[in-house]
């Protein structure tokens, strides 16, 4: 194997070695309530007194997607967001774009036109990113109305 290939990760178990700083990571991160981004979870785990590099955050944060334990989605500037991935598997989310709360959505529908698709056209491993956004009930509500009606 080349020394520079990652190495193969088993589902569920991200790859590498566990450290102090990455524990803290997965700590941190299994209290978030909604996605956060490696920034953020940054800032959290430097005012709690845990020492823990943006690196090693980044890099935690990809092991973990890689395993399949983070729900990931981007927020609109395309940052990352992450959210750990609750043990019945994979979800989609609703996001709000103001204050970026989230709530997990029905898609089975979207489960079984991913798995589909991609037995019909010959492929396999498919996967699929489906992101929804809106305004929550919450920040509609703070919103000012416009002139014309229209919020924001």
């Amino acid at each position: 194997m080349n020394a520079l290939a990652p190495r193969p990760v088993e589902r569920g178990r991200p790859a590498g070695r566990t450290t102090r700083q990455r524990s803290a990571v997965r700590r941190v991160l299994d209290d978030c309530a909604d996605f956060v981004s490696a920034q953020a979870l940054h800032e959290r785990l430097a005012t709690m007194d845990l020492p823990v590099g943006l690196a090693t955050v980044y890099r935690t944060l990809r092991e973990l997607e890689r395993a399949g334990c983070l729900d990931v989605v981007r927020d609109e500037t395309g940052e990352r967001r992450y959210r750990k991935r609750p043990d019945d598997g994979h979800r989609h989310y609703l996001i709000c774009r103001a204050c970026g709360r989230s709530r997990p959505v029905e898609s089975q529908a979207v489960e079984e036109w991913a798995e589909r698709t991609g037995r019909l056209s010959g492929y396999a491993a498919v996967e699929h990113i489906v992101e929804l956004t809106g305004i929550c009930t919450r920040c509609r509500r703070d919103t000012p109305e416009r002139p014309d009606g229209g919020h924001g």
